[in-house]
């Protein structure tokens, strides 16, 4: 398949994007866009850079490269770059499922006619690849989640889930860097820490990386944390 033809635009004086004009999710058109970032970071032209879903943007500043100059790379490597068999990695993520660490998880279960158990071997058996990082540093939006475990969002977000807690929300799957509200349903927690900006590149996962969940424990014991409601 070949991906979506890209268009370059300046976001601001200080930005510009490079953008899919399909709206659809294809793996080869994220692919190129993680080929266009990889290139561009060896150019050292930009100040910061983030892959999105079906775009990219670049920072960069402008007392050193003009927009225009900006635009010229971009079109240029939107032209040039094809969609890489981009390599990724292949992260372990050890989760202590139910319990305490996933007061949901039986709630997950009744919602997928699965027993416990089932949940997590089917949960822990899929491949997800990390399609864009997003909603808090080190959160990795991925694709994979068994269509089988998909589960709809708390009607009412938690006020505060827990740094490396492990939710299912709607048809995805994903892991909370750092403590926050949310609203996905917990089901485990990993104690790997996901984000440190003491680290180079400061988040566990990047764009393109196929992560493994591995079960550490299964508690299977339904538990009500009321703290967490």
């Amino acid at each position: 398949m070949t991906a979506s033809p890209l268009h370059c635009y300046l976001l601001s004086e200080r930005a510009a994007v490079i953008q899919s004009h399909s709206s659809s999710i294809s793996l080869d058109l994220q692919k190129q866009i993680w080929a266009i970032a990889h290139a561009l970071q060896a150019l050292k032209i930009c100040i910061d850079i983030v892959p999105g879903m079906n775009n990219l943007t670049a920072i960069f500043n402008p007392l050193e490269h003009s927009s225009a100059t900006m635009l010229a790379h971009l079109n240029k490597l939107a032209n040039q770059v094809t969609a890489l068999d981009f390599p990724g990695r292949d992260v372990e993520i050890p989760v202590d499922y139910g319990g305490e660490y996933g007061p949901d998880i039986a709630k997950v279960a009744a919602h997928t006619g699965l027993s416990i158990r089932e949940l997590v071997e089917q949960h822990s058996a899929a491949h997800y690849l990390v399609y864009f990082l997003g909603f808090q540093p080190g959160f990795a939006y991925m694709g994979g989640l068994p269509p089988a475990l998909a589960t709809p969002r708390l009607a009412e977000p938690r006020l505060k889930v827990p740094a490396g807690s492990v939710g299912i929300g709607g048809s995805q799957t994903g892991i909370y860097p750092a403590a926050s509200p949310g609203g996905w349903q917990l089901i485990g927690r990993t104690d790997l820490r996901l984000f440190d900006v003491q680290k180079t590149p400061p988040s566990t996962l990047l764009p393109g990386d196929c992560v493994l969940f591995v079960i550490a424990s299964c508690n299977e014991k339904p538990v009500h944390m009321e703290a967490l409601q």
